[in-house]
């Protein structure tokens, strides 16, 4: 592959003309292509395979009226201090706004608040909102006229707040790329000590990027995406490009240091680099189109566009970067060390620093020097970190989790102080009674069932629909709806199915938003463990490829389990126990996000074997040229670290944005990405891995004789190169090459 990629490398950077035309005509041609295929978004959430969903498509069918699936808005009304809500005043005002909400565009049904939805002292009350679509539909000027329509009730002294999904903003994307580019900038700048050098990993990112995002918009004129489906493709494209990018510029950097002209320091960047970055992405590439593997639609279509976008970062590096580099010419050196044409002819200074005690070199020999007592250090704190993770409980977040100045957590509030927390997630039990010889006389049988359960506080009367076949229950549980009380209720609902159904010959299914978020929560913490074998499996099978060794790839995957375990720790201590929780801006505690520990793994694990492969090749290069098993761990953790440590302080900073973010979602998963990397960029790959591969030498390399027959040859130490001699007194090749 080394000689494959040394020739790619070093035909882009002498065609650097056509090289670089020729993908500014495909990204036009993309623009192109995006702006005039691309098709409308599906604005549908499904979770094939599981009860609710199955129910809210029954209903869809036969009960249409019932909203199943569409948005909800709950507005709650609450009287002043020792006044009722059915004091003609007040009465007036309240009917009022639920004429406003009725008039809402989209609007399917409202409840009347005063008729069955009161409490017994009469001081509060609330009104059902459905719409027709879900709420990812909504758009802002629909939620600004549901606040309008609030707005009514207000004015005559009443509290009018409100809650749901309807009300739930649709994540922006902007604000975290923007800082992501500004820290990648600064970091890079410092890490080059040139411009130049840092510029060109961000123009490839935007670029990259750019493909990327045109290529599902076209996609999404011929295939069904949801709008969800760029976001993963945004963060992990910009995150990698500038990773790969950052790695082959310093590895051409270090070549032109020692002599080289500028087309044989790109052949044999792209040549050795490259082709760590090309396994590196085949990595994140497993990761995310495993994510079919959880069989949920929104998930696997993130997966799969973010995998596009990590290939194109991928091709852009192995063939656009280097064409860039000849256009750069001598502008790479930084002011500092470039010194004019003089400066070629001695070679520039080497970026790095293998050879010189910078920190990541006296940091290598420290571990080396103490690799029992390093390791040991490093693992007993991860896994005490790592402990609060047997107590991780996953949910999706609902109005108790918002801030408490929303009207979202006060409508919470005042639906819990005036009837009680199940009453916040009332369940939708569906009583299919199509094949029953009686479905009303089924119907009731089933809500009385329901009804002499533990845990339920009210059951409503059956509401057939119109070909008589189909009823729905409302059911109040006594719990809130994230509490585990609530998820046994929901499984004793469905286990009493059988039951009825012998009965009556009518069978029983339980819907509505909180039976959704159970059935998510439980569809995802079922997938984790398949998950975790396909990407394990394959990465070993990859990175045994990578690196011809059994050990290597072991250890890079414990080490990897350890920073997630250590990370879940991390999550469940601050979001789920309230550690920190200041500190950090959590106003409520509660369970994990349920979609969390799979975006975590499929990145976390993309990224930190990024960084296994980028430090790890350099020390198998330097054992492959003849280097002691110690010595080779020092220079070529001196060679990589440098690189390593820029591209994780990017992304920790790029994700610990995100912490600032009133969202519990948003903001658990932005610190859950940040702890992550931290933990496997600094204490995984730049301590635990040098000290490992201290401990077992030689062996590290090791390989089964009939192992090594079979695997293919990768050479990504470039040892099978053409050996080029030093570069003569001129460099016309370099000297002026971006001119």
């Amino acid at each position: 592959m080394a000689t494959y990629l040394y020739r790619l490398g070093k035909l882009s950077f002498r065609r650097r003309r056509l090289v670089v035309a020729i993908w500014l005509a495909l990204i036009a041609a993309a623009g192109v292509g995006a702006a005039t295929l691309s098709g409308p978004t599906a604005d549908t959430f499904s979770i094939p395979g599981t009860e609710a969903q199955q129910a809210q498509d029954l209903l869809a069918q036969r009960f249409p009226q019932a909203g199943a699936g569409g948005a909800q808005a709950r507005v709650v009304f609450a009287a002043p201090d020792g006044q009722k809500l059915t004091d003609p005043a007040h009465r007036a005002e309240v009917a009022r706004t639920v004429a406003a909400l009725r008039g809402l565009d989209g609007v399917t049904t409202v409840t009347d608040p005063l008729t069955g939805s009161i409490n017994q002292a009469g001081t509060v009350a609330y009104a059902q909102v459905t719409y027709r679509v879900q709420a990812v539909a909504l758009t802002e000027q629909d939620r600004d006229a549901l606040r309008a329509a609030m707005d009514a009730g207000r004015g005559g002294g009443l509290t009018v707040e409100a809650g749901g999904d309807a009300l739930q903003p649709q994540m922006e994307q902007g604000a975290g790329e923007v800082i992501g580019f500004a820290v990648a900038a600064v970091v890079l700048t410092i890490t080059f000590g040139s411009l130049v050098a840092a510029g060109l990993p961000l123009i490839t990112a935007l670029l990259g990027v750019a493909a990327a995002m045109s290529g599902i918009r076209i996609a999404s004129g011929f295939v069904d995406l949801s709008s969800n489906t760029p976001t993963l493709a945004l963060m992990l494209g910009i995150a990698v490009s500038i990773d790969y990018a950052l790695f082959i510029v310093s590895r051409y950097r270090h070549e032109v240091a020692q002599g080289r002209t500028g087309a044989e320091a790109a052949g044999r960047a792209v040549g050795t680099a490259g082709s760590a970055v090309t396994f590196a992405g085949l990595t994140v590439l497993i990761a995310l189109a495993a994510l079919a593997v959880v069989d949920i639609p929104v998930l696997t279509q993130m997966g799969l566009a973010a995998a596009g976008a990590v290939a194109t970062a991928v091709v852009i590096a192995l063939t656009l970067l280097p064409a860039l580099l000849g256009f750069a010419g001598s502008r790479l050196a930084g002011s500092r060390h470039r010194g004019g044409r003089s400066a070629h002819r001695r070679g520039s200074r080497d970026p790095e620093a293998g050879d010189r005690p910078t920190m990541g070199r006296r940091w290598a020999t420290l571990v080396t020097r103490r690799p029992v007592l390093t390791l040991i250090a490093a693992t007993l704190g991860l896994l005490t970190i790592a402990l609060p993770a047997l107590d991780l409980r996953l949910g999706l977040p609902g109005d108790n989790m918002a801030a408490p100045d929303t009207t979202q957590r006060k409508a919470y509030d005042l639906i819990t102080d005036g009837f009680g927390p199940g009453f916040n997630g009332p369940l939708m039990v569906v009583v299919d009674a199509a094949h029953s010889a009686d479905p009303a006389a089924a119907a009731t049988t089933a809500a009385q069932t329901v009804r002499d359960l533990p845990g339920v506080l009210a059951v409503s009367p059956p509401s057939m629909n119109p070909a008589g076949d189909t009823a729905v229950l409302q059911v109040i549980p006594a719990s809130a709806p994230d509490s585990p009380e609530t998820t046994d209720l929901v499984h004793a609902i469905r286990d009493r199915s059988a039951a009825v159904q012998a009965r009556t010959g009518a069978d029983l299914a339980v819907t509505g938003t909180t039976a959704v978020n159970i059935d998510i929560s439980a569809k995802l913490g079922a997938a984790l463990v398949p998950y975790l074998a396909v990407i394990v499996v394959l990465a070993l099978l990859l990175l045994t490829v990578l690196f011809r060794s059994i050990l290597v790839p072991l250890k890079a995957i414990g080490g990897f389990l350890l920073s997630v375990a250590a990370t879940f720790g991390a999550v469940v201590a601050v979001f789920q126990w309230g550690w920190l929780a200041d500190l950090v801006g959590v106003d409520q505690t509660g369970p994990v996000v349920s979609l969390m520990p799979v975006i975590l793994i499929g990145i976390v694990f993309g990224l930190a074997m990024d960084y296994e492969v980028f430090l790890v090749s350099r020390m198998r290069e330097e054992h492959v040229h003849g280097a002691a098993p110690t010595q080779a761990v020092v220079n070529g953790f001196g060679h990589g670290a440098r690189v390593v440590t820029a591209a994780a302080i990017i992304m920790i900073s790029v994700f610990a944005g995100f912490v600032l973010s009133p969202e519990s979602m948003i903001k658990s998963i932005g610190f859950a990405l940040a702890v992550a990397i931290l933990f496997d960029a600094f204490v995984v790959r730049m301590t635990i891995v040098p000290a490992i591969m201290t401990l077992v030498g030689r062996r590290a390399w090791a390989l089964p004789a009939w192992l090594n027959r079979i695997l293919p040859h990768v050479d990504v130490e470039g040892d099978r190169l053409t050996p080029e001699p030093v570069a003569p007194t001129t460099e016309p090749e370099l000297v002026g090459a971006g001119r």
